[in-house]
């Protein structure tokens, strides 16, 4: 099993470990065979036209993979058979649509991940990816605790059913948008028990769905936040190329 949880889209990323740490996966599962890649994007009236690109040209720039777009849209959930037989997930975009309409699809990406399939998450695909998800907002019990630009539209933190993929919490765009904060609070609060923060061009690498067990790629921090009573400890970890 490998998760990689990436702390901002593909624009963000300058450092080729992170989509060579894909990469490698992908030959790893596919064996020899050209690799089959579910990419998940929400359309908006066209709009994954424009972001595809971004996702899939890294990717056709190192190994020759068959594509297979998974588009998400207002009433329109991804169907769960899109996963099957896949040799990888990768996910991205705002964090609301993309949880909603995955979760019809969750236990197949469950599924598909427990079988060796690597799952690879930007910006929202990383915060959708837990058992709890924080979705957006910007105040908890009224008091701000991260910009409004980072609220996703909501105004109280929410925090939903996920993907079920690891056990901890996700936040990202940390140092950038100042999303540490946020997720910090949330664990101070008892709202969360365990979470990690990631920067952009930054990816959160696990092979277990344990926080004791990762590894840090790519230009930035990755943060985890451990509850301990009334208190939040935080501990941070430097990535490597």
């Amino acid at each position: 099993m490998t998760i990689i949880l990436v702390g901002g889209g593909p624009d963000t990323v300058t450092t080729p470990a992170v989509f060579d740490r894909f990469v490698r996966e992908l030959r790893i599962r596919a064996g020899g065979r050209v690799p089959r890649v579910a990419v998940v994007l929400v359309d908006h009236e066209g709009s994954s036209e424009w972001f595809l690109p971004a996702y899939v040209g890294p990717l056709e720039s190192r190994i020759v993979c068959e594509v297979l777009p998974v588009l998400l849209g207002v009433n329109k959930d991804a169907d769960p058979a899109a996963f099957d037989g896949v040799d990888g997930i990768v996910v991205g975009g705002p964090t609301p649509g993309y949880l909603s309409g995955l979760l019809r699809s969750a236990q197949a990406i469950r599924r598909a991940v427990s079988e060796g399939v690597p799952y690879m998450g930007f910006s929202a695909g990383a915060m959708v990816a837990p058992a709890r998800a924080i979705v957006g907002g910007y105040r908890i019990r009224g008091t701000e605790v991260c910009s409004e630009e980072c609220s996703e539209g909501l105004d109280e933190l929410e925090i939903r059913d996920g993907l079920g993929l690891v056990p901890f919490a996700v936040d990202v765009h940390t140092a950038q948008a100042g999303t540490l904060s946020r997720v910090v609070g949330a664990v101070a609060k008892g709202l969360l028990d365990r979470a990690a923060a990631v920067d952009e061009n930054t990816a959160l690498v696990l092979h277990h769905a344990d926080l004791d067990e990762l590894d840090v790629i790519g230009a930035g921090h990755c943060w985890t936040i451990r509850g301990a009573g009334p208190k939040a400890t935080v501990s941070v970890l430097s990535a490597h190329r």
